[in-house]
Order: C-alpha cells, then sequence, then structure tokens
C-alpha cells in the first residue's frame, strides 16, 4: 500500500467573506488544526489551516486508487488585514477552538476577533502591559510589568454549601505551574476552572532567524516529553517548505522513534494511573518497565528521550532495537494490565469517573488518547501519514469516555506500537536510516501533521530567501485538550481529581509555549 501526502490548499479570502469560507470546511468535516498570525512591514497575513478525517477526506469522495491510502489534503484560508486596522471577525461561534486561537492571537499579536463572546485574555495575565504583544516585531524592548495582583475572572459559583478549592499554581514534583479553581458541595465538583500560560517561554520567537538544522535542537525541547513528536514535526514542515524528499528508509526509521516514544510515556501513564487509585506495586513495575524503554532509547539514539536521531531530511539510528526485547516487554505490560483491570477498587474507580462524552470531545475539539476514549476516530497516523505502518498498525478507540476509557486506550496503542516497531525493524533489515541532510534555501511555507502520543500536534514554517527561519507555528495537542479536562470533571468527587488529570496527562509546557 502506497502513501500519497498532499500539500495544502491554499485559498486567500477577504474578511467579509471568512466567516462564510470556514463555516463551509467545518459543516464539510474539516476541523480548525492552527491560526498562523505572520506579520509584514504594514500587514499581519494570517492563516488558518483546517484538515479532516481520513473517512471525510477529500481524496476519498474524488475516489483515489484502492492502491493508496485516503490522506486528506489540508486546506489553508489566507487572510490579510492592515496593522493600523487589525482585526479579523471571530469564528468562536462556529469553533471552540477558533476562540481559543483568536485569544492566543490577540494576545501575542494584537489582531481582534471581532464579535469574541469571551474577549478577555488567555495567555498574558493581568500584570503584563496592555499594548504590549510579544511576537511583535517592535516588542524587542520588553517593558515593566506590573505586580501580579489583579484578580483573574473565575465564575464564581453561589448557593447553599458551596465552597471553593484552589489548587496551585505551585505543585509537587517538577511539573510547571497551573492553577485549578474548584467550586465544591460536599465532595462533588460544580464547576472547575483551570488558569494556565505562567511562563510564556517565547518559544516560537526563539526560532526566527535561525537556520533550519540549527533549529532541530530547539524543536526537540519544546516539550521534553515529546521529543520526537515535535522535532518531527518540525523538520517535516521544513521539508514541506523547501521540497526536500526523504528516503522511505529515513521515514520508516522516524516512524520507529515516534512510537518509541510512544511507548515508554504510555507504560509511564498506566503506572501512574495505578497508583492515584492506591495500587502503588502496579505503579512500581510500570515504572521498572519504563527504565528499560529508556535504556533501549539511549541504544538506539545515544539519549534516553530519543534525541539527536533526525536530520533535515533524513533520520539515522546508532543502533536498532531487539525485537525480542520488545515483544517481552510488551508481555510484561499487557499482565501488569491484566493485573490492574482485576483489582476491584481500581476497577471502580476508574469505571464512570469523569466522562467525557463524544459530542463533547467533539466540539472541544480534544485529540490524540482522550478524544479517542470517547470515540473520536482522529488519528494523524491514518489520515496524514508520512509512512505506510501496514497491518501491524490500527486504531484504538474506546466509548465509555471515562478513566477507564482512557486507561484502555493507552494499554491497547502500547500494545499496538510494540507490534508496529517489530514490524519496521523486520521491514528495515539490518538498515538503521541513511540519516542525509537537506538544506533548505530560498522562500517556502510547509506544515506538517504528526500523530505524538499526547495526540496530533502541528507545526507550520516558513523560511526566507535566504533559508533561515521567518516563522514557526507550534500547535501541541494539549492546547486543544486542556479544555475538556473541566467538562469532564462535572459531578466528580475531589478525591478524584488527581486520577480524572492523570487520565487526561496534558502538558503545561507544550500548551504555555
Amino acid at each position: 500500500m502506497s502513501v500519497r501526502r498532499q500539500a495544502a490548499t491554499t485559498r486567500s479570502v477577504d474578511r467579509a467573506d471568512l466567516v462564510g469560507a470556514a463555516s463551509a470546511l467545518l459543516a464539510d468535516g474539516h476541523r480548525l488544526a492552527m491560526i498562523a498570525c505572520h506579520e509584514h512591514t504594514d500587514v499581519f497575513r494570517i492563516v488558518y489551516l483546517f484538515t479532516a478525517a481520513a473517512a471525510q477526506g477529500a481524496g476519498e469522495r474524488q475516489g483515489e486508487s484502492s492502491g493508496a491510502r485516503p490522506v486528506v489534503r489540508p486546506v489553508e484560508l489566507v487572510v490579510t488585514v492592515p496593522v493600523q486596522d487589525a482585526w479579523v471577525p471571530s469564528l468562536a461561534a462556529e469553533s471552540f477552538a477558533a476562540g481559543q486561537f483568536e485569544r492566543e492571537m490577540f494576545d501575542l499579536y494584537g489582531v481582534v476577533p471581532h464579535g469574541h463572546p469571551l474577549p478577555h485574555r488567555l495567555l498574558r495575565h493581568a500584570h503584563w502591559p496592555h499594548s504590549w504583544h510579544p511576537m511583535r516585531r517592535d516588542s524587542r524592548e520588553i517593558p515593566p510589568f506590573a505586580p501580579d495582583t489583579a484578580a483573574f475572572p473565575f465564575v464564581e459559583v453561589e448557593g447553599a454549601g458551596v465552597y471553593e478549592i484552589a489548587v496551585g499554581p505551585i505543585h509537587a514534583g517538577i511539573i510547571e505551574p497551573g492553577h485549578f479553581r474548584f467550586s465544591v458541595v460536599g465532595e462533588t465538583i460544580v464547576r472547575m476552572e483551570s488558569r494556565l500560560w505562567f511562563l510564556h517561554r517565547g518559544v516560537e520567537k526563539l526560532f526566527e532567524g535561525r537556520r533550519p538544522a540549527e533549529a532541530l535542537a530547539l524543536a526537540e525541547q519544546i516539550t521534553g516529553d515529546t521529543s520526537i513528536g515535535h522535532s518531527l514535526a518540525f523538520a517535516m514542515a521544513v521539508e514541506a517548505a523547501a521540497g526536500i524528499p526523504v528516503p522511505e528508509e529515513d521515514r520508516l526509521v522516524r516512524a520507529l522513534l515516534l512510537e518509541l516514544e510512544r511507548l515508554y510515556n504510555h507504560v509511564t501513564d498506566l503506572g501512574a494511573l495505578a497508583n492515584d487509585a492506591a495500587f502503588g506495586i502496579a505503579n512500581i513495575h510500570a515504572q521498572r518497565l519504563r527504565e528499560r524503554l529508556m535504556r533501549l532509547n539511549r541504544d538506539v539514539a545515544g539519549h534516553r528521550l530519543l534525541r539527536g536521531c533526525l536530520t533535515i531530511g533524513g533520520a539515522r539510528l546508532r543502533s536498532r532495537p531487539e525485537p525480542d526485547e520488545l515483544r517481552e516487554i510488551a508481555r510484561e505490560v499487557a499482565g501488569l494490565v491484566d493485573i490492574t483491570l482485576t483489582h476491584p477498587i481500581v476497577l471502580d474507580r476508574f469505571t464512570g469517573t469523569s466522562v467525557l462524552r463524544t459530542e463533547q470531545a467533539l466540539e472541544v475539539g480534544a485529540l490524540g488518547p482522550v478524544a479517542r476514549a470517547s470515540g473520536v476516530q482522529i488519528d494523524a497516523r491514518r489520515d496524514l501519514p508520512f509512512v505506510d505502518l501496514g497491518d501491524s498498525w490500527e486504531i484504538a478507540v474506546e466509548s465509555g469516555g471515562d478513566v477507564l476509557a482512557r486507561y484502555l486506550v493507552r494499554a491497547r496503542e502500547f500494545e499496538i506500537s510494540a507490534r508496529v516497531c517489530v514490524d519496521i525493524i523486520e521491514r528495515l533489515g539490518g538498515r538503521g536510516g541513511r540519516g542525509r541532510a537537506g538544506r533548505a534555501s530560498g522562500a517556502g511555507a510547509g506544515n506538517a501533521f504528526v500523530e505524538a502520543w499526547r495526540g496530533t500536534l502541528v507545526h507550520r514554517v516558513e523560511l526566507s530567501d535566504d533559508g533561515t527561519l521567518s516563522r514557526v507555528k507550534i500547535v501541541d495537542p494539549s492546547f486543544l485538550t486542556w479544555p475538556a479536562l473541566p467538562i469532564a470533571l462535572a459531578d466528580t468527587i475531589v478525591p478524584d481529581f488527581p486520577v480524572t488529570n492523570k487520565s487526561f496527562n496534558l502538558s503545561y509546557a507544550g500548551n504555555d509555549l
């Protein structure tokens, strides 16, 4: 079975036509994957990137041959607005994700979304200067910040017996800051609101002016636990922009690395979920298996987080994993899952806890295991594949939408990913990738969708005439999935917040770029 990757179809639209054009795409089964703003001398150029599931993709409707896997042709709507009249009509009424992207764009660039139902800040907390937008060209001189004393606009829940519990922003361990405000009656959560974006590291700004090969190391560090996911999406976007081909051998190596990253993260979550249900012994064994996988990563890549294997135009392993070791680890994980789910207390804690219904997941735009546990079949390995994974791969989907479903999706994905890894190693034979490096020269734009372990992440890259990066826009799946957590927590008891939060396991760093 062959794989045909397709570049985005780009259409320029006026502000007056934007809502109609976007609504038509959404009605046709597309979803908004990104809004990327670009600053020029006297205008902002705003790119709205849409994609869709393969079952609804244009390729199938146009009758692709049975020998090719049907893929999606992404669509870009491009709107240009004057810097002195920087506004666009809001799409928030059509798409919840659009409302989030628009608030982000206003905070970073100052482009106003007219008609937005919730126009207050998203990234910039109240102490940020009002007229300072950090992605603008004139933002290099940082003005004074006021003390962070202003009230955040949490919705206050009133009524008999209602009280509030505040969690964070500082947490135990090494996770980054996030604040959660619970309105509770007894032990039942009536409403939970989150406040994120405490850091804003300026990652997208750091890419500007760099050569793509030099920027790979930065892409690897966007989120530490998704080094391959982000660096692969970045490399693929650069390759699309510069027209750099990647041999199939190297694409197979990339797929292997992506699945190895999925393995060690999923087994970590399987153990942590059991631990939050007070089944610590399962977590101890999960962490033992995680350590085996991390040591395997070190042998394969020379780095426990798999860094250093990718190039612009290729990939190369230091050594290949032993298939028998992967099979053995997969058998142990399957046994651990069986032990965990036959424990009556654990099963009781997981079942029916924090349900995210299918329609809720779709409305918010959730991605990854969270969405697939709610019956939403969305996966870039099927919808926008960069290599044929063969018959060893399938989508793991559950319909329950609760903690149990999210656990089962991860367990099933571990089994599938281990099988895919073994299959790829056998297909590679004695090869480990050529690792050839291509060089970007000349202007161009490209985007890439990669199914990382948390879900579909997207990078969009634009190159200047000299081949340096003029703009890199990044969407981690956590940005779109965080809003689903408060929805799932409605009517959940406070003691089940940790196990619910872990069943989502979203990234603070990927969200707060």
